[in-house]
């Protein structure tokens, strides 16, 4: 592994476009581009007052980026500006965090269900909303365990999320429609905790664990097919590059909103695998 950035506050929801990484700087409200080549950074959205979190593009290349407390998604125009796209406040019981875009322009959005920094942080089931491209939403599963990155199979058929609280990814399958159904454990992951995932070309799932850290491939079924070392715990990985050979995993020491801002112990960390990335996001 290799550090190509280094001091921000707590990154998250990588993204593979155009050459570079995008991602979310949670505490300071910025959506991020980084070129690996140069280790520049780039600010493309600003929040004000909030955190963003998932990021996606609908198809005409207009970027949806998850308003977290706001339980909102935003749509950023060509002019740059921002718009609610949806707002899911009355839909789901806590912040949002990550989603993935599918090739329609369809969203499906994660929130934790509970206040995992909070008074009382005791697990609760979350919701998994999917905002449709005009900005309908609707609950397609209310009984999610802090449904965190979710990704597309290449034919568009499956849709594989991480439940963090569950430690496991489970599988559904997508309709016409968007609606999901035949919902079954992809992966019990035993003592393991996936965050953010990325998929690859041999349908195998690569997650961040941000307890024990690290980097996991797993196949459907659960088999650990490989472990990759990064010190710190691990919140999110995602497969790009030229090739979609470059693993990027984004680490920080600390993600409480009480310390990570004045810390700043978030990075980009990459390192090349054999198989490429493939799917969504």
């Amino acid at each position: 592994m290799r550090t190509i950035a280094d001091g921000h506050t707590f990154l998250e929801g990588p993204r593979w476009r155009d050459g570079h990484l995008v991602m979310s700087d949670f505490f300071t409200g910025r959506v991020l581009s980084l070129d690996p080549a140069t280790g520049e950074v780039e600010t493309v959205v600003q929040l004000d007052g909030d955190w963003p979190s998932g990021l996606g593009w609908l198809p005409d290349g207009r970027l949806l980026v998850v308003s977290m407390q706001r339980r909102q998604l935003l749509r950023q125009e060509a002019d740059g500006t921002l718009a609610v796209h949806a707002d899911l406040s009355s839909l789901a019981s806590f912040h949002c965090n990550d989603m993935v875009v599918d090739a329609v322009g369809r969203a499906y959005v994660g929130n934790f269900g509970f206040g995992l920094h909070g008074p009382d942080p005791t697990p609760a089931p979350g919701e998994l909303i999917r905002v449709d491209p005009d900005g309908t939403a609707t609950v397609v599963d209310d009984d999610m365990r802090v449904p965190n990155v979710s990704v597309i199979t290449p034919d568009g058929s499956t849709l594989i999320v991480g439940q963090s609280m569950a430690s496991d990814l489970v599988a559904f399958t997508i309709g016409d429609d968007g609606s999901l159904g035949d919902k079954r454990v992809w992966a019990d992951l035993g003592e393991l905790v996936p965050d953010g995932i990325c998929l690859d070309a041999e349908g195998a799932v690569w997650f961040a664990d941000p307890r024990a850290g690290g980097v996991h491939r797993v196949a459907e079924g659960g088999e650990l097919l490989q472990t990759v070392d990064t010190e710190r715990p691990a919140f999110a990985c995602m497969l790009g590059g030229a090739d979609r050979r470059t693993l990027f995993v984004l680490t920080a020491a600390t993600s409480h909103p009480d310390s990570a801002p004045e810390a700043r112990s978030a990075r980009v960390l990459s390192t090349e695998v054999e198989v490429p990335g493939a799917g969504l996001p």
